[in-house]
Order: structure tokens, then sequence, then C-alpha cells
């Protein structure tokens, strides 16, 4: 998609809140400082659209990023952060998960984990999470720029094996310095958008 208008709709903490258009939504998950923003502004070509964060668990609400009046990109917050205290991740977790489990429009969503290292006991859950609602997940791995090309199939296999992936995932290498994947990441959201 070519991607021209972006415009930040809502950020939502209650369903209610959730915009009303109807359009497509991928919901994009990971931990803080994984690389959602970073992915989420190479897909739709702008250096700081959506905001990344110097500190890690910032972002609490569920933004809502209106693509070319076709669809919704959902910046979800970040997990598997220290700082947050307990009641205030459990306030999250339930707002996360209400929208995961009820929303409509909810067409996949992509699973950020660190290509550089073994997915998180949070990235394994979310994984899981996802498979037992079965909402269609692309996993990414981001920052693959950091890792020798000739490693890309180990890194890959590790996390596989880490998450227990299936075949009804799909997996993508992807580095926001390159924008190497962002072809086939534009792909996957494309065929969801008309199932």
């Amino acid at each position: 998609m070519e991607v021209h208008n972006v415009e930040l709709q809502i950020s939502a903490v209650k369903p209610e809140q959730y915009p009303e258009q109807g359009y497509p939504e991928i919901a994009m998950v990971g931990r803080s400082n994984v690389g959602k923003s970073s992915l989420t502004n190479t897909l739709i070509n702008r250096k700081s659209y959506a905001r990344t964060s110097s500190q890690p668990g910032k972002t609490q609400t569920l933004n809502f990023y209106r693509v070319e009046d076709q669809l919704f990109f959902v910046d979800v917050p970040g997990y598997g952060y220290a700082k947050v205290s307990q009641k205030e991740r459990e306030k999250w977790g339930k707002m996360i998960e209400k929208y995961l489990t009820s929303r409509k429009e909810l067409k996949g969503v992509i699973s950020l984990v660190d290509a550089r290292h073994e997915p998180t006991e949070d990235d394994i859950s979310m994984y899981q999470y996802l498979r037992y609602y079965e909402i269609p997940v692309l996993v990414v791995a981001t920052k693959s720029d950091k890792i020798v090309r000739g490693k890309w199939n180990q890194h890959e296999s590790k996390i596989k094996k880490a998450l227990n992936f299936d075949e009804d995932s799909d997996f993508q290498m992807f580095s926001a310095q390159t924008k190497m994947g962002k072809e086939n990441i534009w792909q996957w959201i494309e065929d969801r958008m008309v199932e």
C-alpha cells in the first residue's frame, strides 16, 4: 500500500472510545523497546510519526492510527517493563485482553520479538494467547540488521522453537534501518484486510 495519509485518531482505554468506522485493524504487540514504533514508522513511510520513547513502558493506551482511510494500526502498550506497578500492569492487561478478544474489526496481530535474543516468557505467553484465541499472527523479528545474514536461519529456528511456533502463523525478519521485510509485512497486512 502506498501511504500518504496517516492520523492518530484516538488513544483509547475502553471499548466505547474505539473508532467506529469499521475499518480492518492490525494490532502491534511486543515488549517495551522491541521496536513497535520503528516498525510502524517504516510501514507508513514516516521518520517519527509513531512516538518512539526513550522511556520504555510509556505507551499506556491503545493508539489507533488511521492509515489512508482504509485501516487502523493499533499500537498496544509494551509488556515486560519492570518499572510499572503490578496494579498498573493488571489494568493494562485487562484493557489489552478485552481489545484482543472482543474486537471484531481486529484482523490480525503483528507480534514483535527481538531477532538477537530468544523470546522472553512474555513473548511466549503473548504468542500462545493469540494462538489460543485463533487470531492470525505474524511474528516479526526486529533488529535483524544486527545479526550476520548467514545466521538468520539459526536465529529464526531458535525463536520458533521457543514460541512452539505453528504453521498457521507467519514469520518475518525485519530491520527498520534497512527496511528489509517491509514489503512482505505489507503483503501480510493486505491479505488480512480482504479476509
